[in-house]
């Protein structure tokens, strides 16, 4: 599911204010400069800073 150009122009990160790179295949709003990413549900991005995730996610079971 892809979320509306226009709706990705004006989202920004809760915690610094700055842009947004969105992960389609990923269901990702990944904040590169402070490491982490909000996650989408059902076509409604999840700006909560206490939801954001790590970002790259960890690889495990090396």
């Amino acid at each position: 599911m892809s979320l509306d150009p226009e709706l990705l122009s004006v989202l920004v990160c809760p915690q610094d204010k700055g842009p947004l790179v969105y992960l389609e295949d990923e269901a990702r709003l990944v904040n590169e400069r402070l490491g982490i990413a909000y996650r989408i549900d059902g076509g409604i991005p999840v700006l909560l800073a206490d939801e954001a995730e790590p970002w790259p996610p960890a690889v495990t079971g090396e």
